[in-house]
């Protein structure tokens, strides 16, 4: 029996030796590749190296984005015994809130498991203390010091420039996951958006050597980051302060072009925000309340806010009329304060209820005489109006490096028949072309349309694509690419005497004695013309009139002003509105005046 048990206990062993000898085999020499890649992997970990993200100046290299260092705490996924956990302790401590959990868990489901993932940024000194005095408690959870996003000028830059703000789950859908890795932050709208690629940079990596907690112990090799390059625009930021503090957070729009190349000088929009907010994240209270505002701070009206023009475009009326030669410009007409179709009793009023008596095309422009250009589209007709709207660009996206921008409406014939449902309500009236030659009725344009169209005056038919980026420079070699400057379609067979007819009325807006922004005539160095304009909100019935103390202030006309100065030699063309500032000629009127003579002092001195 003893030697039975001995015998059966040796081929028990040899089995097992035999058993523990095969899966040595299969282990050393089979699967040797396998597990020697994955013994190489828990040793060598590569790092993602996050380039620095280019920075963006004004035209006079003043600083309007730059990169500080921060704390921000970041969770790694493969590191972390248990997630749900984890995040539920970070939300106890107050480092994690309620409203980011959602985001925070698409973010890890999202992305890679050794990619690191933003919890909080902005860290302060008392919370990094803090979090170091808990960190047994959170493995896979560190603090890292980071370069973010930081804008000097706050809100008075927001909408030109835009904001940074976290990788959201759906930008992870379209983004490389390899060129964002160690990346928490992404271009959302405007410039930052519009330049995000040039701005981003290149990522690179690092292979370093760590031991089995993770801990690193040394670099193998590195492959260098390659930083965002920077963004050189035309925005004067002088003048941009000039334009926000002139409008004083009504709300409204300034936008200024240079001329002779289609450079943005200004563009503002208020009331506005401020866009640091987003980098650290905004709570959904936080912001629910911005964007219910009912003033509407994210709302960009200097390229997609779309208003009635007003008398800003009778200049361009009067152009059409000199060019068809349905008028003369010298010929003097009677302005009774009123218009009406033959046959019809409808009076069309002119904002001056007494009539400006007998006046010719200029005095038409400087005084702004609704009458004159009630009579004038009338002669015209809507075709030739819509046509030379449209050769100032107005009515279609100028092409701004933006994006998001408006189009606007100039009506026609053809718009109403494709757009009105009804066949009663397709038909072109008479009555729609003659408040169409004040800009009034369906007719819409944003700021920057009217600023570009203005600068098509100014220039006398030469017409250049506007563009708020002068060029993209790279931060190593300093080396800068200039943007090309695109020339559109010009009003080249426009005679010259023409342009000096509506110019001339332009500058007589300012410098006439009954010109509706003559209270602008002040002491300067510059030849400015200029035209003002409203716009109405609603409309006034045949029996009532205007009474703007009774309304309620949102009820009230928009003020608008247009001007190109110096005349001789333009350097500035401005477009203002005001919404509900009720006179173009001392309100809107005013803010361009104040921009027009900061900016030209200063390229001038």
């Amino acid at each position: 029996m003893f030697n039975v048990r001995i015998v059966v206990c040796s081929i028990i062993a040899i089995i097992l030796t035999g058993i523990v000898i095969t899966r040595l085999s299969v282990l050393q020499v089979v699967d040797n590749d396998y597990y020697a890649t994955q013994s190489q992997g828990n040793r060598i970990r590569i790092q993602p190296l996050t380039p620095t993200r280019g920075l963006i100046y004004d035209r006079n290299n003043k600083l309007l984005a730059e990169n500080i260092p921060s704390y921000q705490l970041e969770l790694t996924p493969e590191e972390v015994p248990d997630i749900t956990k984890t995040l539920n302790l970070l939300m106890q401590q107050g480092f994690l809130g309620k409203e980011r959990l959602t985001t925070v868990q698409n973010l890890i489901e999202s992305k890679r498991r050794f990619d690191s993932i933003p919890i909080m940024q902005r860290l302060t000194d008392e919370q990094v203390a803090r979090f170091a005095a808990l960190r047994p408690q959170f493995p896979g959870v560190e603090i890292r010091a980071r370069l973010v996003r930081s804008y000097p000028y706050g809100k008075i830059v927001s909408h030109a420039i835009g904001y940074v703000a976290g990788i959201s789950a759906e930008d992870q859908g379209s983004l490389n996951p390899a060129e964002y890795a160690g990346t928490s932050f992404i271009g959302k709208v405007s410039l930052e958006r519009e330049y995000e690629k040039a701005l981003h940079g290149k990522t690179g990596n690092q292979k370093v050597l760590v031991n089995s907690r993770g801990r690193q112990m040394q670099v193998l090799e590195t492959d260098l980051s390659i930083p965002g390059q920077d963004l050189i625009l035309s925005l004067d930021i002088e003048a941009q302060i000039t334009a926000e503090q002139a409008l004083n957070n009504r709300r409204g729009a300034v936008v200024a072009i240079d001329p002779t190349n289609g450079d943005i000088i200004v563009l503002l929009s208020t009331p506005s925000f401020d866009p640091n907010q987003f980098i650290s994240g905004l709570s959904q209270q936080e912001f629910k309340k911005i964007r219910n505002d009912k003033n509407q701070p994210l709302f960009n009206r200097a390229i997609r806010g779309t208003y009635p023009p007003g008398s800003t475009i009778k200049p361009i009326i009067a152009l059409a009329g000199l060019e068809k030669s349905v008028i003369n410009p010298k010929k003097r007409v009677f302005c009774q304060g009123y218009f009406k179709l033959p046959g019809r009793t409808h009076r069309y009023r002119d904002w001056m209820p007494e009539g400006h008596g007998w006046i010719n095309m200029h005095d038409a422009i400087a005084q702004s005489c609704d009458t004159y250009f009630y009579s004038l589209a009338i002669n015209l007709d809507i075709d030739p109006i819509t046509n030379i709207l449209n050769k100032f660009g107005l009515g279609s996206p100028t092409g701004l490096d933006i994006g998001q921008e408006s189009k606007g409406l100039v009506p026609s014939k053809a718009w109403k028949k494709n757009n009105f449902s009804r066949q009663e309500d397709q038909t072109w009236f008479p009555g729609e072309t003659v408040i169409t030659g004040i800009g009034q009725g369906y007719m819409l344009a944003t700021p920057l349309q009217l600023a570009n169209a203005t600068s098509a005056i100014a220039m006398r038919g030469e017409r250049f694509q506007p563009s708020i980026v002068k060029g993209l420079r790279d931060p190593i070699s300093g080396k800068l690419i200039k943007r090309k400057v695109y020339g559109l379609n010009s009003l080249d067979k426009v005679s010259k005497e023409n342009w000096d007819e509506i110019i001339d009325g332009m500058e007589g807006v300012i410098i006439d004695p009954r010109g509706t922004a003559q209270l602008l005539n002040k002491s300067s160095n510059w030849r400015i013309a200029g035209k003002s304009g409203t716009a109405q909100v609603f409309s006034v019935a045949q029996d009532k009139t205007y009474d703007e103390i009774e309304l309620a202030e949102r009820m009230r006309d928009h003020a608008l002003f247009v001007a190109f100065a110096p005349v001789e030699k333009p350097r500035i063309a401005i477009a203002v509105i005001v919404e509900n500032g009720s006179s173009g000629s001392t309100v809107a009127g005013s803010v361009a005046y104040e921009i027009i003579n900061t900016y030209l002092k200063n390229i001038s001195s």
